[in-house]
């Protein structure tokens, strides 16, 4: 007789094994058949009762696992299995003897993450206000310069729609110009209506980065912003024959920038000029520092309020002639023995038979490249006789064109050095022309020059010409919006660069030096 295994089975031996013996001999006895059920039934049902208490233990125990409902999901995530890991990482089943795998008696609990609450809507967010720096008053004698505010950069989007991929992005640095009065200055009595203009204006001058390009120096900055928003207190025309006025500018400290009397003064010119504006960048980026600051401003009593430029005005310029408007008075014969001289090319002093000037040879080669990218006669070729002019153009209105028979004794006009520094030229009345086409450039202007500067060579071939001047010509706002925007920009820049490829070819044709000109 084998012992059973479980406990159930255990219980069920031993009573069984009292049970019979004791049944028998209360059988076999003789006491009354009455008693000798009772105690066999009691026993039975004792027995039976044991027998129902252990069949629902092990029904419960082992219910079927194919039950489904909302009932066996309740009770098994209520159950508590503190030695179950959430995170997935559960140990492989055991593996028997035999090859079968012994599946874990483990219950998966799958929980479902805290959902995070949304983030702030716009409309419940209060709007960070702008800070309002004031402006003290200023004395009346002699007012400055109103110190630039910041701006946050949320108002500078719409302007900045249409900026190119240098800009880095920043706080918008403004110049607010102050309010226009009646001063009367130099240039003689001004009527009460000429001056009444709207107060608390922008500066045309923008700047949406911590600092200006970096062709562009402080002083070029500052002086765009007085030529851009400096209060006018008089204005006086120039001579009698010229359309030009000269604008008498207040709000400059003694001796920062250049100035006519004790004021600055800016050079107001024609609508048509407005290539001052665009000569003036364009001489900044090929690193020349030839001309003057130039800036494109909306003058309400000259030219009926048309954007016109507005060149500085320096009076440390040497005096010139009337007739070529020169400080330096040669021909264009002349001026091709000065190129072969190479006066003053490294800090060799010219001989006397050789006629040179005090201008460095160097600076012609200057001039020639600006010249040539904006085709700008009235220097080297006043008489128009290296291109077919219009019917409109100066020389031909003139009568210049028939003088080109003898180009020899042609003088050339705006040749301007300054008083204490004759060796290098000032570029100035740079009126350049556009829509010259390719097959009527002047060449000439190129004419005996058989070396061009290094620095302007390079940025002509690094194919950075357009991006410099998108991001240098955005910072004059009325200059920007008078040629159309972006899209009258990069016409005007094409141009010019179709220019600088013939320039380059010409270069390499004739076999032309490229050297370092920064003396």
């Amino acid at each position: 007789m084998t012992c059973p295994g479980k406990p159930g089975q255990l219980i069920n031996w031993f009573i069984c094994s009292l049970c019979v013996p004791g049944v028998c001999k209360l059988w076999s006895s003789r006491r009354p058949r009455t008693r000798r059920n009772l105690l066999l039934g009691t026993a039975c049902a004792i027995y039976l009762g044991f027998l129902v208490s252990q069949v629902g233990r092990a029904s419960l125990q082992h219910r079927p696992a194919a039950e489904k409902g909302p009932h066996r999901r309740r009770d098994t995530a209520e159950a508590p299995f503190p030695e179950i890991p959430l995170d997935g990482t559960l140990a492989p089943p055991e593996s028997q003897d035999n090859g079968t795998t012994l599946l874990p008696n483990v219950v998966y609990i799958t929980l479902r993450s805290k959902r995070s609450k949304p983030a702030n809507i716009r409309g419940t967010v209060k709007p960070k206000r702008r800070k309002k720096y004031p402006v003290a008053s200023l004395a009346p004698a002699q007012e400055a310069l109103v110190r630039p505010s910041l701006q946050p950069q949320g108002e500078a989007g719409a302007a900045d729609a249409e900026v190119p991929g240098y800009v880095q992005r920043g706080n918008l640095v403004k110049v607010g110009e102050r309010s226009w009065r009646l001063i009367r200055g130099p240039g003689g009595p001004v009527g009460d209506s000429d001056f009444q203009l709207p107060q608390a204006r922008e500066s045309n001058i923008r700047i949406y980065s911590e600092s200006a390009p970096s062709w562009l120096s402080k002083e070029d900055i500052h002086r765009m912003r007085l030529l851009a928003d400096g209060a006018v207190v008089g204005f006086q025309p120039v001579s009698s024959k010229s359309q030009a006025r000269l604008l008498v500018l207040e709000g400059s400290t003694a001796g920062s920038v250049p100035s006519c009397g004790s004021s600055p003064c800016g050079l107001v010119k024609q609508p048509l000029d407005m290539s001052e504006v665009f000569a003036f960048h364009l001489d900044r980026i090929l690193g020349l520092n030839r001309t003057l600051p130039s800036v494109s401003r909306k003058v309400e009593f000259i030219q009926d309020g048309r954007p016109c430029p507005v060149i500085l005005w320096d009076p440390s310029l040497a005096p010139t002639s009337n007739e070529t408007h020169s400080s330096v008075k040669l021909t264009w014969g002349a001026y091709q023995q000065l190129l072969k001289q190479k006066c003053w090319q490294h800090g060799r002093a010219p001989r006397p038979e050789w006629g040179c000037t005090a201008v460095h040879h160097h600076e012609w080669s200057k001039m020639a490249l600006f010249d040539f990218l904006l085709q700008i006669n009235n220097r080297l070729d006043t008489n128009c006789c290296g291109f077919k002019p219009r019917k409109e153009d100066t020389c031909v209105q003139s009568g210049l064109r028939p003088k080109c028979d003898n180009q020899d004794s042609v003088a050339l006009t705006h040749i301007i050095q300054r008083k204490h520094d004759p060796r290098h030229l000032v570029f100035l009345d740079n009126k350049g022309f556009f829509d010259r086409s390719e097959d009527n450039l002047n060449f000439k202007l190129l004419k005996g020059i058989k070396e061009f500067p290094e620095s302007a060579v390079f940025v002509l071939k690094s194919q950075h010409l357009r991006q410099k001047l998108l991001q240098s010509l955005f910072l004059d706002k009325v200059y920007w919006e008078s040629q159309g925007g972006r899209q009258g920009i990069e016409k005007l820049i094409d141009v010019i660069e179709q220019r600088a490829k013939i320039l380059l070819t010409y270069i390499n044709a004739h076999g032309a030096k490229v050297l370092p000109m920064n003396e």
